[in-house]
C-alpha cells in the first residue's frame, strides 16, 4: 500500500501548477515613494499659546502670533491662512505694513521677519537678527519707510523696512535721560509718533520715564518721571495729550510740555487711594464724532477681592463698563473706522485675544454685546468622541447643511446683530476640485457638519441629539451627566441623507434630512439582547417561561427614554426611529460597538457588546435581534455543520430530511427573530 506524506502532497500540489509565463518586456515602475508621504491639508481650532495680536484697519486683517512660532491670519468667513516660522521661536511682536499686504513679526530670538501675504501662500522676504541686544518693542509709522525698534538696554535703532538693513543712527538711553539721572531707566516698553508731529518719538521706559525725542535735532524736547513702572502708552488724536497705564492700576495724563506732575491720575476700579490695585496691562484712548472719548483697558481690577476674573474695562462718557473675560487676557486692539492716529478714529469694536479664545465686542451696540465668530477657534468646545469623514460628497449637500445651519444660526441670541468686522481678504471656494464633509461627534450629544473643501474647517450644520430623548434621569454609563447623550458612533449615506447616531447610553437614532419644518412622533423600537444558550442553561424546570420577545418591556428599563407624542421639528436633519437596548435581568445593556445603514435595501445595522441588530427602518420592524452566544450556538438560524470532502458519498446517501435546509425551514423555538422567516421564505420562493 501506497504510503502519503505530507510533504508529498505539496509537492504534487506545486507540480499540477502551471508555473508562471514571465512577460518579454519587464513593467516600468515609475512611482516613488515621495509620491505618497503624508501631508496636512487643513487645520482647524484655537491657535495654540498665542502670544500676539495686530489689526490691519484698511484690509481687515487680524493677525495672531503664537509661541511656537505660527502665524495665524483671519479675515472674512472662509478667509483663514496660517504659517510658521522655521526656527519656531516664539512670536513677540506682529505689525502690519498697512494697506500693503506684508506684516513684520518679532521673535524670541531677537530677529525681524518681513513676512508677504500678497501671493498665494505668505513668505518671509527679509530677515534680521539682533545680535548684542534684546528686541522688546517695534512701532511702524503710518507710510513710513523706517520701523523704530527698542531694546532691553534702552537703545532705539532704525531699521529701513525696503532694505531691511540698520540704519547708523541710534538713540542711545545715555542721550535720552537727563544727566542728573544716577541709574539706567530700564528696558524701553513703548514707541509711538505724535499724531501731530511724526518727527516726534515718544519713548516709555519700564521704570516710569517718558522721553520726547526729536528726530530732526536729533535730542530730547521733553521728559517726565512717573514713580511707578509703565506698562502702556496712547496718544490723543490732537497731538496735546497722551495717556499712560502704570502697575499700580492707575492711569495717568500728560501735557506735551514739561511737568512734573500729570495733567490728570485716576484709580478706575479703586474705591479710595488706599485701596491696591492689579496692574493696568494696555490702554487705549480714542475718539469719536460724538466728542466723547474712549478708554479702553485691561486690568486694573481691586487685589484684595477674592474670585477676580481677567477683564476688559471700557470708560465712554460717565458710564464704565466692566466685561469679565473666561479666559486670561494676552492682547487687544481697538478696531477703527480711521488708520490715521491724528483724525477722530471713530472705533466700533474691540478684538480681545484670551489664552483659549478670541473674542471680538461690538462698541456700537448697547450693552457691548459679542459679535458671533464665524471661525469657530475650538472643534472642542464639547470633547470630540468620534469622527466621521466622507469624500467626493454629492455637489448639493453642502449647500443643503449650510443653508438650515444659517436658518438655525440666526435665532441665536446673545449676539450682536452688525456684521463680523474682520471683512478683509478673498475667499475661494472652489479650491478642492471634490466635495468633503467631516461630521464630528461630541460628548454633549451633539453632531457638528464641517466643510472640509476649503482648505479650513467651516461649521456648516450643527444637530443636537440630546433633544429626541427626555431630560435625563439618571447617570450615564460612565457616571456623569452630561455623558449621557454621548455620541460613540455614526453613519451617514450621502445620496439618501440619511444619518445614524449611536449613543454611549446604547441606543441608535436614525435621522433623515428635509428642508421643511414638520411635526411626528418619533417612532420607538424597544430592543433586547437575550441569549438562548444562557436562558437555558439556567433553566431549573421545563415551566419556566421563554425568553421575551422584541419589543416588550416589562421588567426591563432602559438608560434613555424617547419623548413621546408629536414633536415639531425644525428643517434639517429630523429623527425618524429610534432603538433603545433595554437592561435584562438588571444587568446594563451592552456597549455599541458598529453602526452602518444600507439606504438601497433600508436596513440599519449595529452590533453590541453581547449581539447584533438588523431594523427594517421603512417598515420601521426588527428583523434579527441575536446574543453573541447564539450566533454559533444552535440558535443561529444560518448555522451550517462542516463537512469534510471524504464525506461526500456517507452525505449523498443520507435522507433529504437530514440535509441542510433553508432558515424559513430551520426556525429555532424561542428565537428572538420577527420577521424573519417571512421574509427569507419570499426569497427562497423567487424564480
Amino acid at each position: 500500500m501506497k504510503k502519503f506524506t505530507f510533504k508529498g502532497v505539496l509537492d504534487g500540489i506545486r507540480s499540477s501548477v502551471a508555473p508562471q509565463i514571465k512577460p518579454d518586456q519587464d513593467i516600468v515602475e515609475t512611482l516613488r515613494p515621495d509620491y505618497f508621504q503624508v501631508a496636512k491639508t487643513f487645520r482647524h481650532g484655537f491657535p495654540y499659546q498665542p502670544t500676539a495680536l495686530a489689526f490691519d484697519p484698511i484690509q481687515r486683517l487680524l493677525a495672531i502670533g503664537t509661541k511656537n512660532g505660527s502665524l495665524r491670519i483671519i479675515g472674512r468667513p472662509g478667509v483663514d491662512a496660517q504659517v510658521r516660522h522655521e526656527l519656531e521661536a516664539a512670536v513677540v511682536q506682529v505689525e502690519f505694513l498697512m494697506n500693503e499686504g506684508a506684516l513684520i513679526t518679532v521673535t524670541a530670538d531677537d530677529s525681524l521677519h518681513l513676512w508677504n501675504f500678497r501671493q498665494k501662500r505668505a513668505d518671509v522676504v527679509h530677515s534680521l537678527k539682533f545680535q548684542r541686544e534684546r528686541i522688546t518693542v517695534i512701532h511702524l509709522p503710518l507710510r513710513s519707510k523706517w520701523l523704530y525698534v527698542g531694546s532691553e538696554r534702552g537703545n532705539v535703532h532704525f531699521v529701513n523696512v525696503e532694505t531691511f538693513t540698520l540704519s547708523g543712527y541710534i538713540i542711545n538711553w545715555n542721550k535720552a535721560i537727563e544727566v542728573t539721572r544716577p541709574t539706567h531707566p530700564g528696558p524701553i516698553v513703548h514707541l509711538s509718533d505724535n499724531p501731530a508731529d511724526s518727527s516726534k518719538l515718544l519713548i516709555g521706559f519700564e521704570t516710569g520715564l517718558m522721553v520726547l525725542w526729536d528726530l530732526k535735532t536729533k535730542k530730547p524736547e521733553c521728559r517726565w518721571q512717573w514713580g511707578d513702572s509703565l506698562k502702556s502708552i496712547d496718544w490723543h488724536f490732537e497731538g496735546k495729550q497722551f495717556t499712560c497705564s502704570h502697575n499700580d492700576g492707575s492711569l495717568t495724563t500728560w501735557n506735551v510740555k514739561p511737568s512734573s506732575k500729570p495733567a490728570n491720575i485716576i484709580y478706575p476700579h479703586a474705591k479710595n487711594k488706599t485701596e491696591s490695585c492689579k496692574p493696568i496691562q494696555k490702554v487705549e484712548w480714542k475718539s469719536s464724532k460724538s466728542g466723547e472719548s474712549y478708554l479702553i483697558f485691561s486690568g486694573g481690577l481691586t487685589a484684595d477681592t477674592a474670585g477676580r476674573v481677567p477683564s476688559i474695562t471700557i470708560m465712554h462718557g460717565k458710564t464704565t463698563t466692566v466685561l469679565e473675560m473666561d479666559h486670561n487676557i494676552v492682547d487687544f486692539v481697538t478696531l477703527c473706522e480711521s488708520p490715521y492716529n491724528s483724525d477722530v478714529q471713530e472705533p466700533y469694536a474691540v478684538a480681545v485675544l484670551m489664552q483659549n479664545d478670541l473674542v471680538l465686542i461690538d462698541l456700537l451696540s448697547s450693552g457691548y454685546p459679542c459679535f458671533e465668530n464665524p471661525h469657530p477657534m475650538d472643534i472642542h468646545e464639547s470633547p470630540v468622541s468620534c469622527v466621521h469623514y466622507i469624500a467626493d460628497c454629492p455637489s448639493d449637500l453642502i449647500p443643503a447643511f449650510y443653508s438650515v445651519g444659517s436658518r438655525s444660526a440666526s435665532k441665536r441670541t446673545g449676539y450682536s446683530e452688525n456684521k463680523w468686522p474682520i471683512a478683509g481678504g478673498e475667499w475661494s471656494p472652489t479650491s478642492c476640485s471634490y466635495n468633503e464633509i467631516i461630521l464630528t461627534g461630541h460628548t454633549d450629544g451633539s453632531v457638528r457638519f464641517w466643510d472640509a473643501s476649503a482648505g479650513s474647517l467651516q461649521v456648516l450644520y450643527k444637530l443636537k441629539t440630546a433633544k429626541v430623548f427626555e431630560k435625563a434621569r439618571s447617570k450615564s454609563p460612565e457616571g456623569s451627566d452630561e455623558d449621557q447623550f454621548s455620541v460613540q458612533l455614526l453613519s451617514f449615506c450621502p445620496e439618501s441623507r440619511k444619518l445614524a447616531v449611536a449613543g454611549i447610553s446604547s441606543y441608535v437614532v436614525l435621522f433623515k434630512f428635509r428642508k421643511l419644518e414638520s411635526t411626528f412622533e418619533t417612532t420607538t423600537l424597544e430592543i433586547p439582547i437575550y441569549s438562548e444558550s444562557l436562558d437555558e442553561a439556567a433553566e431549573s424546570s421545563p415551566e419556566e417561561a421563554p425568553s421575551k420577545p422584541a419589543g416588550t418591556s416589562d421588567d426591563s428599563s432602559t438608560l434613555v427614554r424617547v419623548r413621546s407624542g408629536p414633536q415639531k421639528k425644525p428643517p434639517g436633519f429630523q429623527a425618524c426611529l429610534a432603538c433603545v437596548t433595554p437592561s435584562t435581568n438588571g444587568e446594563p445593556p451592552g456597549q455599541i460597538t458598529a453602526l452602518t445603514i444600507n439606504s438601497s435595501y433600508g436596513l440599519l445595522a449595529y452590533g453590541l457588546d453581547n449581539g447584533i441588530v438588523i431594523v427594517d427602518f421603512i417598515q420601521k420592524c426588527v428583523l434579527l435581534n441575536i446574543s453573541t452566544a447564539d450566533m454559533y450556538g444552535s440558535a443561529d438560524p444560518y448555522q451550517r455543520a462542516p463537512r469534510s470532502p471524504k464525506r461526500t458519498t456517507a452525505l449523498s446517501e443520507t435522507s433529504d430530511g437530514e440535509r441542510c435546509r433553508s432558515p424559513s425551514i430551520d426556525q429555532v423555538p424561542n428565537l428572538n427573530v420577527t420577521a424573519l422567516s417571512v421574509n427569507i421564505a419570499i426569497l427562497d420562493n423567487d424564480p
